[in-house]
């Protein structure tokens, strides 16, 4: 269990998927530069058995937006998207209505 007060430390945001590659020498990783309403970030996501490139550019998604930054092969992430997985599959969290990138997800 963690305390409300540490959950109040994330600062979950839409986002925008502008562009989406596969890393090289991955099948798991795809580099995403994503729209947080203003400004742009690159963000490495582990979904690359489930999802293709292709199919994410313009999606909406749901990010922790102050994350600190990660080095993956040789790359910077500076967020995560949210995603709920089993051992099957991965389901990207995404709004249910159309919202602006830089959103607040209360």
């Amino acid at each position: 269990m963690i305390t409300y007060d540490d959950f109040k430390k994330l600062d979950l945001r839409v986002a925008q998927i502008l562009t989406a590659v596969r890393m090289e020498n991955s099948d798991k990783l795809i580099k995403l530069q994503i729209d947080l309403g203003g400004e742009t970030r690159q963000i490495i996501a582990g979904i690359g058995k489930f999802y293709a490139p292709e199919e994410l550019i313009n999606k909406k998604i749901i990010v922790v937006s102050n994350l600190e930054p990660r080095h993956l092969m040789g790359e910077e992430s500076q967020g995560m998207l949210l995603a709920a997985s089993n051992d099957e599959t991965i389901s990207l969290l995404i709004p249910d209505q159309d919202i602006e990138p830089g959103a607040i997800v209360k």
